[in-house]
């Protein structure tokens, strides 16, 4: 019994001194100089998160903003043991309302403190792949990234470009059969390109809120994007008057569009707007 006791007693005294330690070290680490100065400045360099703007059942991604790391920054700075503003570390802080979680809102633009812009281009039974070679052609020559939502049949019918699209870095959108997301092939097609583009999510489209579209593709991790500006005739003045920061904007693939495309593309970029993709441009990074 008695050496039970004294294992207890000693048990006791290395917790006891392990947690002075603990304490002592710790007390020490808050009044290092390098702590002190890290703390002082530490406030210079956080960037508030922009939130997210919702629009009834729609809404705009917000920013990422980001505050330093004290521990990591503490742990650079001892490895040279002084004080480097170079060697502060952050980590991002999140919008209350996060994108990259809600599947339940219709995406209806970017956030315009990005300055981008996103073209989407509707692949139906009625575009040939000579439509899409142009595209890809001008794409390549204005050196952007653009959007294909496609229809389960093309989708079915050429794989070839469609491997290509991955390929060039486009972004592919789900289209299902004839816009009916309540089509059971929905569910294969949406495998397949989330395997395809190696992501864990897509993005269906509704050019107004339709809540079978939102209900069945949020089920799937898919994004619902309802398009700020759908392109109907006259592309390019059309686009001259009504483009903005933040605009997602999508065409029918006719001769028209594509013949207007460099011409829209120039005048999108001089107004200081980058043509990127969906996955770019809705991200919270800024």
């Amino acid at each position: 019994m008695k050496n039970l006791f004294r294992a207890a007693g000693i048990l006791s005294l290395l917790v006891f001194v392990f947690f002075c330690t603990e304490k002592t070290t710790s007390v020490m680490k808050e009044m290092d100089e390098v702590m002190v100065a890290i703390k002082e400045v530490k406030g210079r360099y956080e960037e508030k998160p922009v939130e997210s703007v919702l629009i009834k059942n729609g809404m705009v991604p917000g920013l990422l903003g980001r505050e330093v790391d004290i521990n990591k920054s503490y742990l650079n700075m001892k490895r040279v043991d002084h004080f480097d503003e170079s060697l502060l570390e952050y980590k991002d802080v999140y919008p209350k309302v996060r994108f990259s979680k809600n599947y339940q809102k219709y995406i209806v633009g970017g956030n315009p403190q990005k300055k981008m812009v996103s073209f989407i281009f509707l692949i139906d039974k009625n575009t040939t792949v000579k439509d899409i070679k142009e595209l890809l052609n001008i794409a390549t020559i204005k050196k952007i990234k653009i959007n294909f939502f496609i229809d389960g049949n093309w989708f079915e019918n050429n794989n070839d470009m469609i491997n290509t699209l991955v390929k060039e870095g486009h972004d592919l959108g789900n289209l299902s059969y004839h816009l009916d997301y309540d089509d059971s092939s929905f569910i294969w097609m949406d495998t397949i390109m989330k395997k395809l583009t190696h992501k864990k999510f897509s993005y269906c489209y509704a050019e107004k809120e339709n809540k079978l579209i939102l209900d069945t593709c949020s089920m799937y991790k898919n994004y619902t994007i309802i398009p700020s500006l759908k392109i109907e005739e006259s592309p390019y003045s059309t686009i001259k008057k009504d483009i903005k920061a933040g605009s997602i904007v999508s065409f029918n693939v006719t001769q028209k569009v594509i013949k207007e495309l460099p011409s829209i593309i120039s005048f999108t970029e001089e107004k200081g707007y980058k043509i990127t993709t969906l996955k770019s441009h809705l991200s919270e990074k800024k």
